[in-house]
This record gives structure tokens, C-alpha cells and sequence, in this order.
């Protein structure tokens, strides 16, 4: 298996466990604590911008530069299109289509997915000459 393959097989477990932590974030925002869909939906999604960040920085992109560096590119490009995505197709699904506020985040992360992969196999945890350096900056 090639090593995109293999990054992709994955970026998409740890999306797989995102997707649990994205929902479970939008039911407490929005049940519980009764903030309105939209900004319980961007919320959520920074949670799991952050976890997903995590994960993907210590497994699926372990052997490329990482750190913070990494985490300011990760929430301006896969952060900024997941929020953004999430936030316009859940005003369309839930709020205009009248889709189960969970139902709709679901397509809207499926939707963003692929840009998510490309963005952070190309610029996101960018190649330093094939190896990750042993310290990296905190």
C-alpha cells in the first residue's frame, strides 16, 4: 500500500473518531446547554479541529513537520473550510430543509472530508526532507 494510501486510510480513522466527538459536542451545545444550531455547529467543530489536529500530528503525519507551526495551518485551512462548510450546509439542510440538526452535520463533515485530506497532505504538515526532526518547536 502507498504511503498516501496509508495516510489516508489514516486521516480517515481519525476522522471516524472526529465524527463522534463533532456529535456529541453538538448535542451538548445545542441540547443542553441551548445554544442556537449555528454556533453550537462552528463550536463543535473547533473541538474536533483540535482533536483531530492532535491525532493527526502524532499518527497520521508522525514522520512530517508538526507542532504549532503545524496546528496555525491546520485551523486556517482545515479549520476555517470545516467551520465554514459546516456552518453554510447546516443553515441550508437544518434550517431550510428542516434535516435533524445531527443528521445534517453528518453531511456536511462528509462533504468537507476530501478538501480536509488534500489540505493537509499538501500544505498543511509540509515534507522536511522525508524526515520529522527530533525536536520540534513547542
Amino acid at each position: 500500500m502507498s504511503g498516501l494510501a496509508v495516510r489516508g486510510l489514516k486521516f480517515y480513522t481519525v476522522g471516524g473518531l472526529g465524527i463522534g466527538v463533532q456529535l456529541v459536542a453538538l448535542a451538548l451545545f445545542k441540547s443542553v446547554l441551548g445554544w442556537p444550531y449555528l454556533i453550537a455547529t462552528a463550536a463543535a467543530v473547533e473541538v474536533v479541529v483540535i482533536h483531530n489536529f492532535l491525532w493527526h500530528d502524532r499518527w497520521t503525519w508522525k514522520e512530517r513537520e508538526g507542532g504549532w507551526r503545524a496546528f496555525v495551518r491546520f485551523n486556517l485551512t482545515t479549520g476555517l473550510l470545516s467551520i465554514a462548510a459546516n456552518v453554510v450546509l447546516m443553515r441550508v439542510l437544518a434550517g431550510w430543509l428542516g434535516i435533524h440538526y445531527l443528521a445534517a452535520n453528518l453531511i456536511a463533515i462528509a462533504t468537507a472530508s476530501l478538501l480536509n485530506f488534500v489540505a493537509s497532505e499538501f500544505f498543511v504538515f509540509r515534507r522536511q526532507g522525508g524526515v520529522r526532526a527530533t525536536h520540534r518547536a513547542g
